[in-house]
């Protein structure tokens, strides 16, 4: 039951993050908008849910590493985050105040909405 509810968390999560991107680009400000963002976003997409399901699992399987699962989740996250944004600067040619925004928009509140989600299942575990 709690897979059910973090998937359906996470896909609402992920429609309200979008309606933002959505309105730049119907408004006539999709320059504001790198070419590759809808690549960005599926990359933290999935790597939110795969974040989030994973933690659901260590929850149910072994409650007690989950501190230790949440950080290195957390790290592994972070390095694949830095590794993408890397691959961005050095091989496509894009505005690096636009890229950062972007990234910064999608990295910081999928990163919100996770520590969100895993706190609000700490505290009820308790």
């Amino acid at each position: 039951m709690k897979f059910l509810k973090t998937f359906l968390q996470t896909g609402i999560f992920l429609v309200l993050l979008a309606l933002l991107p959505v309105c730049l680009v119907y408004s006539g400000y999709a320059p504001l908008l790198i070419p590759q963002f809808w690549v960005l976003f599926g990359f933290f997409g999935v790597l939110t849910f795969m974040l989030l399901t994973g933690m659901q699992i260590v929850r149910f399987l072994k409650p007690e590493m989950y501190a230790q699962a949440f950080l290195i989740a957390t790290i592994v996250k972070m390095m694949m985050s830095m590794g993408l944004a890397l691959i961005f600067v050095l091989k496509l040619h894009i505005g690096h105040g636009a890229f950062l925004a972007n990234f910064f928009y999608l990295y910081f509140l999928n990163t919100g909405f996770e520590v969100y989600v895993l706190l609000r299942n700490l505290r009820n575990q308790n």
